[in-house]
């Protein structure tokens, strides 16, 4: 995937003082040679710290080989201020690991104490306010360490990401879409950057796109890309344009920024002017790695990125719909997969989610705006649309939100789109989460969460828990099973 950075690990070893600094050393070594085992490219610093002088000693040699990602290895007790400066100064994506003990006979002089120094280094992570990622069980043997410096990866690269990332906008957000307008000061607590403009800067813009010598050539993209689904090609012109100009856009005005995401108006308006919905072209930039959420949901495009981020692949923003009907899940279901008729639910937008995730692609209208638009006649500016039905897969569904208050909290569940015909319009498939129907009482409407959802196209919760943690989010909602109660379900229902 494009528009993310690369991670490059590296791995310091502590020593405290009063333990054998060859100690720490070399089981340093000996991650590095797990990981190397296990094709993770790490590099190992040749410092090993016990006081300040090293620490900034080693700051200097992993900037220099370019390290953006720091695995902090406790090989023995370490130096409780030394280690967490070493992260401070250190600056960016930060993990903290320790060695587990190694042999029964060799307790005295192998001896590292490192399962009591990570308490240490916890607490004075704390004190200092410094940001660190601690596995769920931190301590183990070099091939375990190894595991976890790989789950370490997506954390870091989404952290990397939020820090030069811009979020473009073209609004304002369509009439009673009140629930996809938060407050955006905490976006600059994450990193974001934001860019806000009105639909009239993209109209004069795309206008100035008019006749533009590639928009041939991105024709034929689509064409390629759409096979026998290429139902309008009419419209394809004029969704080369507005793809040309979104991007042309995004080059222009990433500033300092590295990274882009889309968060654009797209409805009522946009129709009679654009003449064309901006649906299929929404679902080609995601594709490439830069997510354009629909209805100037900003939360929802940075959700997005992060799902973009952690997962690797393509991702989507849908409606957490409409009900699964009684007949379909009796059908189709019930019986052959282990879901009650709550667990389900459609997972729905007009045309947003790339080709690559739909089982069948169709340009065809959005139905909804023809409707109110043109009734009575044959489509024209409620074209481009690409529909079809959501491929089967593992899904993880999530959302990072700013409240009303300003706080940030988030939701993961993971579940499934099932391999069942959905019979209905639009990029759409029917999803399967167990506990959905609590989830979405106690969870979803308790949090006061909007309709759009992120989706991952793999199981991605762990990470996505950890990467939210990470980025200080204290309130994570999660499908929770079947005997756990919500704070706010009723124990006598």
């Amino acid at each position: 995937m494009m528009n993310m950075p690369t991670v490059k690990l590296g791995v310091a070893a502590v020593s405290r003082d009063c333990f054998p600094k060859s100690l720490s050393a070399s089981r340093r070594s000996n991650v590095v040679k797990a990981c190397q085992e296990k094709g993770i490219e790490i590099y190992e610093c040749p410092v090993t710290i016990e006081n300040e002088n090293e620490m900034l000693e080693a700051v200097e040699d992993l900037k220099k080989a370019g390290v953006n990602a720091l695995v902090v290895y406790l090989g023995n007790f370490g130096p409780e201020t030394a280690e967490t400066l070493l992260a401070k100064k250190f600056g960016l994506p930060v993990m903290f690991a320790a060695a587990a003990e190694e042999f029964g006979d060799n307790l005295v002089d192998g001896r590292g104490d490192a399962y009591c120094g990570m308490l240490n280094a916890s607490y004075n992570l704390g004190l200092r306010g410094i940001k660190a990622y601690i596995p769920e069980y931190p301590v183990g043997t070099p091939d375990e360490v190894a595991d976890m410096i790989k789950e370490f990866v997506p954390v870091a690269r989404t952290v990397l990401a939020l820090n030069s990332l811009k979020i473009i906008t073209f609004g304002p957000r369509p009439q009673d879409f009140l629930a996809c307008n938060a407050p955006i000061a905490r976006l600059y607590d994450l990193g974001v950057e934001i860019e806000e403009n009105s639909e009239l800067d993209l109209f004069a813009s795309f206008n100035e796109h008019e006749g533009d010598q590639r928009i041939a050539g991105v024709v034929a993209e689509m064409e390629a890309e759409l096979g026998d689904g290429n139902k309008m090609a009419g419209i394809l012109p004029k969704l080369a344009q507005l793809e040309i100009t979104l991007l042309d856009w995004a080059e222009a005005h990433k500033g300092s920024r590295e990274y882009v995401a889309f968060a654009n108006k797209c409805w009522p308006a946009f129709q009679t002017q654009f003449g064309c919905v901006p649906c299929y072209v929404n679902s080609r930039l995601t594709a490439r790695g830069i997510p354009c959420a629909c209805e100037v949901d900003i939360y929802g495009a940075l959700s997005e990125f992060i799902g973009q981020c952690v997962s690797d692949d393509i991702v989507t923003l849908l409606d957490i719909n409409n009900t699964v009907p009684s007949d379909i899940y009796l059908n189709d279901i019930k019986g052959k997969y282990d879901y009650a008729l709550t667990d389900t639910f459609m997972g729905f937008h007009c045309g947003n989610t790339a080709a690559e995730k739909l089982s069948t692609r169709t340009m065809k209208y959005q139905l909804i705006m023809h409707r109110g638009l043109e009734p009575d006649k044959e489509p024209d500016i409620t074209r481009g649309t690409l529909e079809g039905d959501i491929a089967p897969s593992d899904i993880t569904f999530f959302r990072l939100q700013s409240t009303s208050d300003a706080k940030l909290r988030a939701y993961v569940a993971e579940g499934e789109v099932l391999p069942v015909p959905t019979r209905s319009f639009g990029g759409i498939g029917i999803f399967a989460i167990k506990e959905m129907g609590r989830f979405y009482r106690h969870v979803l409407i308790e949090g006061r969460y909007p309709h759009h959802g992120a989706v991952t196209f793999a199981h991605n919760g762990k990470a996505l828990f950890n990467v939210f943690r990470y980025l200080g989010v204290e309130e994570i909602g999660f499908n929770q099973p079947k005997g756990m109660l919500y704070k706010t379900e009723n124990p006598f229902a």
